[in-house]
Order: C-alpha cells, then sequence, then structure tokens
C-alpha cells in the first residue's frame, strides 16, 4: 500500500446523508461488559441496510472484560481498503490504523471498515447506517467507554469522519480528519463534537481551503475564539498545530504541514510520507488521549458568544515541566527584559509564578509578560515588558501544550533537558514530555 492511495478523488456528486437514530450515548457500560467475548481480531461482515459489510476488528492484547476501552474507527481512502488501514502497509505494525494500534498501547478497540466500490459516498445515508450497525455489534460483545468513541480517515475517510461528527455528535466524542473535504454529507452539522483536522499547504487533491471549512464548521459550533492560525510556508519543511481556546469538552485542533495529499508527513523531509516517522500519529494519538472518561457538558456552546470561549483566568501559578517536574522560572527573580526563563527545582516564589489572562498573556514577576523572541524553532522564551501582542499571547491545550499564538510552535525545554538551569525555547510541536506543562495553584 502506498501511503497517499488517493492519486485522484471524486470532488462533487456525494450525496448528503440522511439522518437515523445512532446508538445512544451513556456513560453507562456497554452490553458487553462482563461477557466473554464472541467477536475474535480479524476480516468478518455484518448485515447492515439489506447488504453484506465487511470490517476488520483488532481487540486489546489481554483484553479484560471488565475493563472500558476507547473505541476508535478508522476509515480508508479512495480505493484503498480495510486490509491497507489495519495493516498499515509497507510501514507495517507503527502505522496500523493510522498509527493508533502503537500509540494506544492495547488500550483501544480498534476498527477498520470497508466502504463499498473502495469509498465512502455515503448515499442515502448508507456509511452512517453501517457505523451505527457495527458500534452497536461491538457494543454489545466487548467492553466500550460509550464516551470513548473516535472516528478518524484520510482523504474520502477523513470525508467521512466529517459527516460522522456532523450527524452523530452525541455518540461520537471526537474525529481526526486527515486531509478531507465535505464529499460524504453532512446531515446536522449544528451540534459541537471535538476536532482534529490534518492538511497539508500543497495538497493538490483536496486544496487546504476544503480542510478549512471542515474545520470551521466545529469552530463555529464548538464556541472557539477567533485566531489566527499561521501555517506554514511550502518548502519549510515544518507542521504548525493550532489549538484553539473552545468551550470546555470540545477542543478544536488544526495542523497544517508543508506537504501534499497525504496523512504521514514527515518534519524536516518535504514531500516525503512515512508513517514510522510521521508526527501525526503522535498529535493524533494525544488529541484523543486527552478526552477523559464522562460525558462532556451537555449543553451546546452559545452561537457566537465571545465570553463563553474566553479561556479561563489562572492566578499565581506555576507551570511545571511534566518531563522535568521542574518549574518554569526567571533566572535570579530578574525584571529585566530580554531575561530568558529556565527550568529550576519548585519553590513557589514570585519568580515562578504566572497569571494567565482572558487575553492570553502570562504575566510574571515584576508584572512582565512570559514573550517569544521570534517565531521560528530555538527562539527564546523570555520575559518582557507587556505589549499585548501576539508573540506574548499563549493557547493552554487539553494535552499540555501551550503553544504560540504567534508562531504556533511549543513551549520547549531545550535538547528535552530536566535539569535545573535547563533554557526555554519555542520549537515545533512532537508531543513529547518537554513540551508538556500544567499550570498549578
Amino acid at each position: 500500500m502506498a501511503l497517499v492511495g488517493a492519486a485522484a478523488l471524486i470532488a462533487a456528486g456525494a450525496m448528503a446523508a440522511t439522518v437515523f437514530a445512532g446508538p445512544s450515548a451513556s456513560a453507562a457500560p456497554t452490553a458487553g461488559c462482563g461477557k466473554t467475548p464472541t467477536l475474535r481480531n480479524g476480516s468478518q461482515t455484518i448485515q447492515s441496510g439489506g447488504q453484506s459489510r465487511s470490517f476488520i476488528l483488532r481487540i486489546p492484547d489481554g483484553y479484560n472484560n471488565a475493563q472500558p476501552y476507547r473505541l476508535i474507527v478508522g476509515y480508508h481512502w479512495l480505493n484503498g481498503t480495510m486490509n491497507d488501514v489495519a495493516s498499515g502497509g509497507s510501514s507495517g505494525a507503527s502505522w496500523a490504523y493510522y498509527g493508533m494500534q502503537q500509540q494506544s498501547n492495547n488500550s483501544a478497540i480498534l476498527v477498520a471498515p470497508q466502504g463499498i466500490s473502495n469509498g465512502w459516498a455515503n448515499t442515502n445515508g448508507r456509511d452512517i447506517t453501517f457505523t451505527d450497525d457495527l458500534v452497536r455489534l461491538i457494543q454489545n460483545d466487548l467492553c466500550v467507554d460509550t464516551t470513548q468513541l473516535f472516528a478518524m480517515g484520510f482523504s474520502y475517510g477523513g470525508a467521512m469522519s466529517y459527516a460522522v461528527a456532523c450527524s452523530r455528535p452525541t455518540v461520537f466524542r471526537a474525529v481526526v480528519v486527515f486531509a478531507g473535504a465535505q464529499l460524504s454529507g453532512c446531515s446536522g452539522g449544528t451540534q459541537p463534537i471535538g476536532y482534529f483536522g490534518i492538511h497539508g499547504v500543497s495538497d493538490n487533491v483536496l486544496n487546504i481551503s476544503q480542510g478549512r471549512s471542515l474545520r470551521d464548521t466545529f469552530l463555529r459550533n464548538n464556541g472557539c475564539a477567533s485566531q489566527n492560525a499561521p501555517e506554514p510556508a511550502a518548502g519549510s519543511g515544518r507542521h504548525i498545530t493550532t489549538v484553539y481556546s473552545c468551550r470546555a469538552g470540545y477542543p478544536v485542533q488544526w495542523a497544517a504541514f508543508d506537504g501534499g495529499h497525504g496523512p504521514a508527513p514527515v518534519d524536516g523531509c518535504s514531500g516525503c510520507e512515512d508513517g514510522n516517522r510521521t508526527w501525526t500519529k503522535t498529535e493524533a494519538w494525544r488529541f484523543i488521549s486527552s478526552f477523559q472518561g464522562g460525558t462532556p457538558p451537555s449543553s451546546p456552546p452559545a452561537s457566537g458568544s465571545s465570553s463563553s470561549s474566553q479561556p479561563p483566568a489562572q492566578s499565581n501559578a506555576t507551570i511545571v515541566g511534566t518531563g522535568s517536574g521542574r518549574c518554569v522560572d526567571v533566572p535570579g527573580s530578574a525584571t529585566a527584559n530580554g531575561t530568558q526563563v529556565q527550568l529550576w527545582d519548585c519553590h513557589g516564589n514570585a519568580n515562578q509564578r504566572w497569571t494567565y489572562t482572558a487575553n492570553r498573556t502570562l504575566v510574571g514577576n515584576g508584572g512582565k509578560c512570559l514573550s517569544a523572541n521570534g517565531t521560528g524553532n530555538g527562539a527564546a522564551i523570555v520575559i518582557n515588558d507587556c505589549n499585548g501582542q501576539a508573540g506574548q499571547q499563549w493557547n493552554l491545550g487539553a494535552n499540555g501544550a501551550i503553544t504560540g499564538v504567534q508562531s504556533g510552535l511549543c513551549l520547549d525545554a531545550v535538547g528535552t533537558g530536566t535539569a535545573n538551569g535547563t533554557r526555554i525555547q519555542l520549537y515545533s510541536c512532537h508531543g513529547g514530555t518537554n513540551q508538556q506543562w500544567s499550570l498549578r495553584a
């Protein structure tokens, strides 16, 4: 299998899906909890809408029927197959199920459905019905956390994942769309759901503008604050992930990368596709795993409400690195502009205290703002007089990342360092523990 399986993709003619009743999303254990499963790993069939439909299932090693698992549905691309998704193709197991087999490490049930004619036209809602029937079958036989259902796919599979987001927002918790467009319909499309879109800036099959349009649906539905989403230049060999500030429980992320139509780009290698080396699988899993069990807030975000989408202010908190357990610290309690911050043992003094404001600034000792001294990899993170500009604005992601609004890059401990004195910089987001932080009172 070539990772980019869709050399051409239908750009029009997909019929809008018909609304059907989907399986219920409650926090109760599924009927399969406590049962000895009859489903097995591998290829199998189910009757759906009067047709025999196929899928490949992967049950976690060491499956425990008393433990509710995440369920992740991975849709293939045009002229791809369920086997391409389930096997990982030429990249092998590390890219199976878009990398989720490796990343989930036996914490999720994985399923790859097969589309009719190797596509997802979703004519008269037949593929949504197939998804409904598949979810019911698995939940009746296996122990599933009904608040932890996710869909993902590339190209036509991304379009199908978007259709799921539109029509089953109370069944699925979130979707990940690789290089998608609206090709499989969008019945509903007015309710919030977690959304992560990934798209190449030079995509000549489904232009990135089509991916932005899908993203914008859920920026509206999820009550997200308006903000700039920087995208890398062609030939830059990098990606930029923007984490929007949205209503609690309904995050939206957007990752634009230097490349074309593919799900597995590699930073520093323009045009490369490699499921072993791609950053997309780690970012997709970090997004999925950030959702905890339990239903999200039941009330939908108010349309166009700016007040509900503002980030919550957090006062006088320390910023603690996940990898180091140390705090972001201003050396020597300095207040001079341009002082670069560092990691240091947490002691709670004023030079380690930060207030995250409603306008996304982090204000520290002496009223100075945490600032990026540039927009590229390696730019120093310093303190400066507060000026309200984008270089002093930060997004706090549910995954622990702190990203610069201006650059889209992550707050990063240099060289994955954990020792006292390790400097803090901007760097391309990769999900490592040196880029994960928590604000603590």
